[in-house]
């Protein structure tokens, strides 16, 4: 009796297992683990009451990085510009924090925090939102959750490319209009009904259309690469790995490290990096992300371009059967 199906049988077993742990990982150690990691934050003010605000923030090692400006107005344009999160401006009764709340509502509320704990006692903190989240999502919690909806979304272009057998010029179309069809139902959504990002429509439907072909044509890239293995190596990359280390639900700079940074090359994080800029920023601090996503879709289309058609099975000619022999006839032509 084979032993084939046992192994097989066992193999599910302990995968099943392996996965699960591997996924609660990827998703889980990151979220207990948020914290401020170099974040950058801005101080301005009169040089006394200012280096004093500058060192509470050096007194936490590592956690954030501080630039220093003349005055409000170049803390303003520092973190309108994506330069920041936020300020904290020295003034004469007392600390004022400049958030912006659409890069980070749990930034904001991080900084109001650590702002008024290290103010002294009796101190009023007053709190300005610079860039304030839209009205249809104050805690961001919307915006984070359609980063998953992309990445399954390209996720299937590429599968459904791939089981198609669609490649070279066909392919890449496909995974061209799929992805346009996409941002534009996605921008209907989040902008026009819900509310969540209040940019420009177009820009806005552009950005996740090149996110949506970014994942599709990597995953679809890979395919033609390694085969139907490719499809679940997408899969790791761009659902796994780029969603949870995405950091649009917090920030890139809460998330250990390499994970913000990883999370940043992935299009899913790239994805909402560039999204948070059209949407709330007018385009700041756009090139890398942009670039980033560019480049996923320009090498996953070229794999797909340069890919060969499978040939299909060449099936054996049919030969009618030989006649069966006659004894009478060949004992005449004996003869």
């Amino acid at each position: 009796m084979s032993t084939a199906p046992n192994r097989r049988a066992v193999a599910v077993i302990l995968l099943i297992p392996l996965m699960v742990t591997f996924a609660l990982w990827a998703f889980a150690w990151p979220a207990a683990r948020i914290a401020p990691r170099d974040l950058p934050v801005g101080v301005a003010g009169a040089a006394p009451a200012a280096q004093q605000l500058e060192q509470r923030f050096e007194q936490r090692d590592g956690a954030f990085e501080v630039h220093r400006y003349a005055d409000e107005a170049a803390a303003r344009a520092a973190i309108e510009d994506r330069v920041v999160y936020g300020a904290v401006v020295a003034t004469p009764q007392g600390p004022h924090l400049l958030t912006a709340s659409a890069a980070s509502p749990v930034v904001s509320q991080l900084l109001r925090e650590a702002v008024t704990a290290s103010a002294p006692e009796g101190t009023r903190v007053e709190v300005t939102d610079v860039v304030a989240a839209p009205a249809g999502d104050p805690r961001g919690s919307a915006l984070g959750a359609s980063v998953l909806p992309l990445a399954l979304a390209g996720m299937a272009a590429g599968a459904v490319v791939t089981l198609m057998g669609l490649r070279g010029a066909r392919g890449a179309l496909t995974l061209l209009a799929a992805s346009a069809l996409v941002g534009l139902a996605a921008t209907a959504v989040t902008h026009s009904w819900l509310g969540v990002i209040t940019g420009d429509w177009w820009t806005e439907a552009g950005v996740l259309a090149l996110t949506v072909l970014a994942i599709g044509s990597a995953v679809a890239g890979l395919a033609a690469l390694f085969g139907q293995r490719g499809i679940g190596l997408g899969a790791l990359l761009m659902v796994l790995l780029g969603n949870s280390f995405s950091g649009v639900t917090s920030a890139p700079h809460l998330l250990p490290e390499p994970v913000g940074t990883i999370g940043q090359w992935l299009p899913p994080g790239a994805g909402g990096s560039l999204l948070r800029s059209v949407a709330f920023f007018d385009g700041s601090a756009a090139g890398g992300p942009l670039l980033t996503l560019s480049l996923w879709s320009a090498l996953g289309l070229a794999a797909v371009l340069l890919a060969r058609r499978t040939p299909k099975p060449v099936e054996p000619a049919l030969t009618e059967p030989a006649e069966p022999a006659d004894p009478a006839r060949e004992s005449a032509l004996a003869g």
